[in-house]
């Protein structure tokens, strides 16, 4: 008997059509002999829906409060899938995640599992229920509910199934898997099979969206297979695993991008120890995601430092630099929300030279200025004008030979101009 845990999306169940078609895939996997737990999010559009009706009441609602509101959409969702499997004459039972044990830290909007502790879900499978599991949510310690940021169901999905040993982790989406590029930019772009965990952290990390950069983290720390794939289909999706480091790997794996993002300059800051050490101690205060960084040389004692971070942290992000601002003397500081990041993501770049030349020189041909660079053994990522990230995702997948009708050799070694 397999233990498997399955995530379904808001597309996947923002019908009652689509409800009853996840219904179906439930009852036909456990009538396969398997044990079945699935992790669900709120239907559809219905959290934007929650966070308008706050919007509409106050602009700066309490973090709490936000909290044991969007909570809500989950609940909805995983009774009304355990009705509809009750209707089709089978037994689930649906649990939230305080109740399935899901413990985290304090920090509402984006909290961190600490522990699963999920007796009850061994409890219901070992009475042949299917288990339906709210995404996105569990309680500190002393019992307050919190949510674990947008995609935090992938992370639900993954952290249930490193709880109870599971044999995968299928996490549904809209997609067949993760492909190469955005296919709704690039429609060359072409499905994943295997992709590794750091190759995947990478890609979630730099904007891919299929899957939530802290469930791949929490896949790789737990030892989680993890398999993406469609909703709407029987297709095999993309296997994310440890990959075995003999293997050969493709130079890049894929393009990713990033508007979500907006960039912070600081102007004339004095360039003396511990300067940089003060602005981002008031972010992390703040509790602020610090992306890319860049610092300036000196001239004449002073400096600029830019950096960036989630448009959505911007208020927070605001308030804390007008505060350095002040506490430095520096002269000035600005927000540009019209940038976007676009990146390489590929293993096989650690042994490869001549790719950040072959990057720079695409994006040069394609009239896309870079405005900030930042590396990782395996990622190059780049800060371009926002209006012009979508030439520079097409032109980057073509150069390094992803485009479907290459042939899979070209994945393995670069162009003569790379070198």
């Amino acid at each position: 008997m397999t233990l498997v845990v399955q995530k379904y999306g808001g597309t996947s169940i923002g019908t009652v059509e689509r409800i009853h078609a996840v219904a179906g895939k439930l009852i036909a996997r456990r009538l396969s002999g398997d044990d079945i737990v699935a992790v669900v999010s709120a239907m559809g559009h219905v959290t934007d829906e929650l966070v308008s009706l706050a919007s509409q009441i106050s602009s700066d609602p309490p973090d709490r409060e936000m909290d044991m509101l969007l909570a809500t959409g989950e609940q909805v969702s995983i009774a009304l899938l355990a009705i509809a499997i009750h209707e089709k004459g089978h037994d689930a039972v649906s649990f939230t995640g305080p109740q399935v044990g899901i413990v985290t830290d304090p920090v509402h909007g984006k909290a961190k599992i600490q522990a699963v502790r999920a007796d009850r879900v061994r409890e219901a499978l070992a009475q042949g229920k299917i288990v339906i599991v709210a995404g996105f949510q569990g309680a500190t310690a002393d019992g307050q509910i919190t949510t674990l940021g947008r995609g935090g169901s992938d992370t639900t999905a993954v952290a249930i199934a490193a709880g109870l040993g599971a044999d995968v982790c299928e996490i549904y989406t809209d997609v067949d898997g993760v492909y190469t590029a955005d296919p709704r930019i690039v429609p060359a772009a072409r499905k994943i099979d295997v992709i590794s965990y750091e190759e995947m952290l990478e890609m979630a990390a730099s904007g891919a969206g299929v899957l939530q950069l802290r469930s791949v983290e929490f896949a790789r720390n737990h030892g989680v297979v993890i398999h993406c794939r469609s909703s709407f289909n029987d297709h095999p999706g993309t296997i994310v695993k440890e990959v075995d480091e003999t293997m050969e790997q493709a130079i890049i794996s894929g393009v990713t991008y990033d508007i979500s993002e907006a960039k912070i300059t600081i102007r004339d800051v004095p360039d003396r120890p511990g300067v940089a050490a003060t602005v981002f101690t008031r972010m992390s205060d703040a509790n602020v995601n610090v992306d890319m960084i860049i610092q300036n040389v000196s001239e004449d004692g002073s400096t600029d430092i830019s950096f960036t971070a989630p448009k959505t942290d911007l208020t927070r992000a605001k308030r804390a630099v007008e505060e350095v601002v002040s506490e430095l003397h520096a002269r000035t500081w600005s927000v540009d929300e019209s940038v976007a990041k676009v990146s390489l993501v590929g293993a096989g770049m650690k042994t490869h030279p001549g790719v950040a030349a072959q990057m720079f020189r695409a994006l040069a041909e394609a009239d896309v200025n870079i405005d900030m660079i930042s590396t990782s053994s395996i990622r190059i990522s780049c800060v371009v004008e926002g209006d012009k990230v979508e030439q520079a995702v097409r032109a980057l997948h073509t150069s390094f030979g992803l485009d479907a009708d290459e042939q899979a050799s070209d994945m393995r070694t670069l162009s003569g101009r790379g070198e």
